[in-house]
């Protein structure tokens, strides 16, 4: 049985500082990246019933992310993407995440460098 996916849950600019880069003034100093997030799922269930438990809990992803980033010291924007995609997936009601991660400053004469990646649940034996 395949996850329906029709619908999004987005979590639009969220700040966190994080050790980020491959510079060594990078890795000393905790940098502003702003990440932008979008949960494909069915929140058809949690609309009808009005309650948490039908849906997806985007405060407590939102504070896993937050958490893993802050505690991260990942040199790529990429690797930091990716690992926050795995959080949303943790969440067995997320059909696919799509991650934005802008790391502002990172080129001269650029407000922003940014890595935008979509992963999905792993298709199961049954699916």
């Amino acid at each position: 049985m395949e996850l329906e996916a029709r619908d999004r849950i987005h979590i639009r600019d969220l700040e966190v500082r994080c050790i980020l880069g491959i510079l060594p003034e990078e890795r000393r100093e905790k940098q502003e990246v702003v990440i932008n997030i979008t949960l494909h799922t069915d929140v058809a269930k949690g609309g009808a019933s009005d309650r948490i438990e039908d849906t997806v809990d985007y405060k407590g992803i939102k504070k896993a992310v937050l958490v893993a980033a802050e505690q991260s010291s990942f040199h790529l924007v990429e690797a930091l993407a990716e690992s926050i995609a795995a959080i949303c997936l943790r969440d067995e009601r997320v059909a696919r995440a799509t991650v934005t991660v802008d790391k502002p400053g990172a080129l001269r004469f650029a407000q922003s460098v940014a890595v935008e990646i979509e992963r999905s649940r792993p298709r199961t034996s049954a699916d």
